[in-house]
């Protein structure tokens, strides 16, 4: 046997073509093969079509024959037989935060290669607005490493998300130009989701993100596209008009229904995907080329719950979804789009040789796992190699305050000698043109919050100057009640600053102090001490260690947080409740629907509290 090339873990160009020079001469049976794997069934997923006894000679990591079992004529180092399984392709993501499982990636395949998963297209804006020039060596090292999970990185196009965040790093044409130069691992553009910077060239980010989305063309690259709110007929032509390929944000039937017809590929998420896979049924759709499914942002505690993308799969089969077309979601259709068809997608000469082994087509039973032509989990356990990473300073010193935050941080002067002050407040998710407007108390010369009325206070901690510049305003809805108690994480999309909320200011920096000394996580204080911790030591958004030590972790958060009382605001439709405590990591997207929001303190926004959409400013109390 050959021993293997560096190219064999990362796709570059001068070691393509050896490998590919190789396994021409290997199909030919001119050379040996490394093993050959013979299946009860293949599907073939370019003709959505069962074969049966198939054999698949692998070379290295690669596939170099398919055919009916003995139609090849080399010889082979080691022959396996699974009669009774089916294979289909390894599945793969269009779209995915592995941030968001809150693993590093060699920890993230060891999650989700048990469910299939062995290839995904990582959306990366939020390591990138930690560490913007580390970005892609990150994600190559799990992989440098041995990792069997191939991952194709989008450096993130909000880096920053608008023109009113900074720190951490910064992404225009200069950069995309390098990354997309530097490795063929780089499948393009992450989500491009400010759309106020693409439509209108008087917004101070139109010329870096158009320098983003030009150095990707230039490379024939895809622009994957967010299109969150967008649902009228004009907008949705100019957001494809654009260059944008994709949307992962459909919720509504006859809104996938017309970024479908004008050209969108559609990546659907769990939570909308049975309405939508029976509404596109309903309507006779019989092409889903143009369909993925994809889960984008889940954590790894939910993962150990429901599974990786094959969840998404099951839910499609359940609600009528032929399982054959459900695979193509995950395999030839990603792989299509984000023009990786050369090495992922389908059993194939050429690819990788991954297969997902079957015991049950109908219920999408995994039996086994293969990925770079060996076994990479079996019986639902990870059997795959796992490098061990010292992950450097870089990615584990990402939180640089360089002093002590106090409480006096949090206070919020009175405007002047009187009872009452108005304030300006924001509630999660408040997705209204203008902010709500409230009469607060005033005592010892700083605005109150009032609890009677479920107003508490937000801030947002800036962790990248050193300086901990600190933007406050009041909340409504979804913080704690219980006195002298606070919350908070280093995870804050999209720019992901430390963001507190808290019933006092003594809490809240208590909170703030912890995350600093942590390096990145949760806490959560409660009556003068930190009563629980979760740790994410990689960027403040990621840990380097198993799922369910995590998951440990954060069940113990939430056993604490059972005990506080926390406000609801009653008008939110219970789908928007933020709840305890992932949700409010989402409390303050700038992406969508690009209306009022609290940034850290910047020159364009001295309070941080600034309209994304049209830069306008106010004061959070007058």
């Amino acid at each position: 046997m050959n021993q293997l090339l560096p190219s064999d873990l990362l796709i570059d160009s001068a070691g393509e073509i050896a490998i590919r020079q190789d396994l021409t001469l290997t199909a030919l049976g001119k050379r040996p093969a490394d093993r050959v794997l013979r299946v009860g069934r293949l599907l073939d997923v370019h003709s959505r079509t069962w074969l049966d006894d198939q054999e698949i000679v692998i070379k290295g990591r690669r596939i170099a024959y398919v055919g009916p079992a003995g139609s090849w004529t080399g010889e082979a180092g080691t022959r396996v037989h699974e009669p009774d399984l089916a294979a289909v392709p390894g599945f793969g993501e269009a779209h995915k935060h592995i941030e968001s499982s809150h693993l590093t990636p060699e920890y993230e395949a060891a999650l989700v290669m048990p469910h299939g998963v062995t290839w995904v297209c990582e959306a990366s804006h939020e390591f990138s607005n930690v560490n913007g020039p580390k970005n892609l060596e990150f994600w190559l090292e799990a992989r440098r490493r041995g990792s069997p999970m191939k991952i194709f990185p989008l450096p993130g196009s909000a880096v920053p998300p608008t023109a009113y965040e900074w720190g951490g790093g910064h992404f225009g044409y200069d950069e995309q130009k390098q990354f997309m130069a530097e490795s063929l691992m780089v499948a393009g553009l992450d989500e491009v989701m400010d759309w106020p910077s693409v439509w209108n060239p008087d917004n101070p980010s139109y010329d870096r993100l158009w320098g983003m989305i030009r150095a990707t063309f230039e490379k024939r690259g895809v622009v994957e596209g967010h299109a969150a709110g967008l649902r009228d007929l004009s907008t949705i032509n100019a957001f494809a008009a654009a260059g944008m390929a994709s949307d992962h944000e459909g919720w509504f039937l006859d809104e996938v229904w017309q970024k479908l017809t004008h050209g969108l590929f559609v990546e659907l998420r769990p939570h909308s995907l049975p309405d939508l896979v029976k509404g596109l049924i309903a309507k006779g759709l019989t092409d889903w080329s143009q369909i993925a499914f994809v889960t984008d942002d889940r954590s790894a505690t939910d993962t150990l719950k429901l599974g990786a993308t094959d969840y998404n799969m099951r839910l499609a089969i359940e609600n009528g979804l032929a399982p054959e077309i459900a695979i193509q979601c995950v395999t030839i259709n990603p792989a299509r789009h984000m023009r990786l068809t050369p090495w992922v997608g389908s059993i194939a000469p050429g690819r990788f040789a991954d297969i997902v082994l079957l015991d049950d087509v109908s219920t999408l039973s995994i039996a086994k796992v293969w990925a770079d032509g060996r076994p990479a989990a079996e019986a639902g356990a990870f059997i795959g190699e796992l490098p061990q990473i010292a992950w450097p300073d870089w990615a584990t010193r990402t939180v640089n305050i360089q002093r002590t935050v106090t409480a006096e941080d949090f206070r919020i002067a009175a405007p002047g000698d009187t009872p009452t002050a108005k304030a300006a407040l924001l509630r999660p998710f408040h997705w209204d043109d203008n902010f709500i407007t409230m009469d607060l108390p005033v005592a010892d010369g700083a605005v109150q919050r009032d609890t009677a009325r479920n107003v508490t206070k937000f801030s947002i901690v800036d962790r990248f100057s050193g300086e901990a510049k600190v933007s406050k305003m009041f909340w409504l809805g979804t913080g704690p009640r219980t006195p002298d108690t606070a919350v908070g994480s280093t995870l804050g999309h999209d720019k992901h600053n430390i963001w507190v909320c808290g019933s006092s200011d003594e809490a809240m920096a208590l909170v703030a102090n912890a995350l600093a000394e942590q390096q990145g996580g949760w806490a959560l204080v409660s009556g003068g001490k930190v009563v629980a911790r979760v740790l994410y030591e990689v960027g403040g958004l990621m840990t380097a260690r198993p799922a369910h030590q995590l998951d440990a972790e954060m069940q113990a958060l939430y056993a604490e947080a059972a005990g506080i009382d926390w406000m609801y605001e009653p008008t939110f439709s219970p789908r928007w409740w933020p709840g305890f405590p992932e949700r409010l990591s989402f409390a303050t997207l700038t992406c969508a629907p690009w209306r009022w929001v609290l940034v850290a303190p910047s020159p364009l926004a001295p309070e941080g509290f600034v309209n994304v959409s049209t830069g306008e400013t106010h004061p959070v109390v007058w």
